[in-house]
C-alpha cells in the first residue's frame, strides 16, 4: 500500500485506494439505509393491510354472531310450532320426532 502523501505541513492527502475504500464504505452505508427505509416503507404498508383485514375479520365475526342467534331464535320458534323432529334441507321435509 503506498504511503499517504505530506503536501503542507499540517495537510495529508490519502491514497487513491485510501479513498477507494472510503467511497466503498459510503456508498456501502447509502445501500443500507436505502434498503431500510424501503423495509419500513413495505413494514408500514403491511402493517396497514393487516389492520384492513383485523376491521374485516371483526365486522363478519359480528355478522356471524348475528346469523348464529338469528338461526336459534327460528329454531326455537319452528320447535314451538311443529315440536321437535328433523329436517331435511334439501327436500324441505320436516319429521316430527315420536
Amino acid at each position: 500500500m503506498a504511503k499517504a502523501k505530506k503536501q503542507k505541513q499540517n495537510e495529508i492527502t490519502f491514497t487513491e485506494n485510501e479513498l477507494n475504500s472510503l467511497q466503498e464504505l459510503k456508498q456501502g452505508f447509502e445501500r443500507v439505509q436505502n434498503q431500510l427505509g424501503s423495509l419500513q416503507i413495505s413494514k408500514l404498508n403491511l402493517t396497514a393491510q393487516l389492520d384492513t383485514i383485523d376491521d374485516e375479520t371483526i365486522r363478519l365475526e359480528s355478522q356471524y354472531l348475528a346469523l348464529r342467534e338469528k338461526e336459534q331464535t327460528m329454531v326455537n320458534e319452528l320447535n314451538e310450532k311443529y315440536g321437535a323432529g328433523n329436517l331435511d334441507p334439501a327436500s324441505g321435509v320436516f319429521t316430527p320426532k315420536k
